[in-house]
């Protein structure tokens, strides 16, 4: 920019216009500064936000990523409970029928040995009834004799083995006066009754019935009246 002060055609200028040139061409280059510096900045800012936005794109990304790792995880487990619970359930109702099996075993186990036990009380027991019945006869007889020794010798055994068979549960059929009962009583002939309320009774015992604990082990032997 030229100065206002000029004389004919020189175009000398003054110091004055060279430093108003100089801080003019200063101040565009500062002003070009800045707009390089804005625009550079402009960029750097855009560059921020979109590597924010991007950073933030990842962050949701790997939220969501997170979230059905988390969701897959669950139902895994859950899936893992159910195997769990009906392997349980499973394990349970086999141990509930073992225990039952094992219990019926013990219980079938338990009432053969006592029929065992049983079966062979009742044998040997059994086997001491023509015992009974010869300690019996000889009673009978005995009644009959001045021996008085005898007779109250052989009461006494048979009273002593009578009194221990009952502790193991025999007990004595009573036949004679009674109806005659098929459940205890073994018909071995009829004779006329001496009366008439005596028929269809016991009117004489051929043999001694018993039981052994509320079970028939000999009918008793009669003779019924008709």
């Amino acid at each position: 920019m030229f100065c206002q002060f000029v004389t004919g055609r020189h175009f000398a200028h003054c110091a004055q216009c060279l430093n108003r040139n100089q801080i003019m061409e200063e101040n565009k280059n500062i002003e070009e500064t800045v707009e390089v510096k804005d625009r550079e900045s402009q960029q750097a800012g855009s560059a921020e936000g979109k590597a924010g936005a991007e950073a933030k794109d990842g962050q949701e990304n790997r939220k969501r990523k997170s979230r059905k790792e988390e969701k897959k995880e669950d139902e895994t487990l859950r899936k893992q409970i159910e195997e769990l619970s009906d392997k349980l359930a499973k394990e349970k109702d086999d141990y509930i029928r073992l225990m039952a099996e094992f219990e019926t075993f013990r219980r079938r186990s338990s009432e053969e040995k006592l029929n065992m036990v049983a079966s062979a009380a009742a044998d040997t027991i059994k086997g001491l009834l023509p015992v009974l019945d010869d300690c019996e006869r000889a009673m009978e007889i005995l009644e009959k004799s001045s021996d008085d020794a005898a007779r109250e010798g052989t009461s006494l055994i048979y009273t002593k083995l009578m009194d221990y068979l009952k502790t193991k549960g025999l007990a004595r059929i009573e036949a004679r006066g009674e109806v005659f009962d098929t459940d205890f009583h073994e018909a071995v002939t009829q004779f006329p009754a001496p009366s008439e309320d005596m028929k269809g009774k016991v009117i004489d015992v051929v043999q001694t019935g018993y039981t052994l604990n509320g079970k028939v082990l000999r009918y008793a032997k009669v003779v019924v009246g008709a």
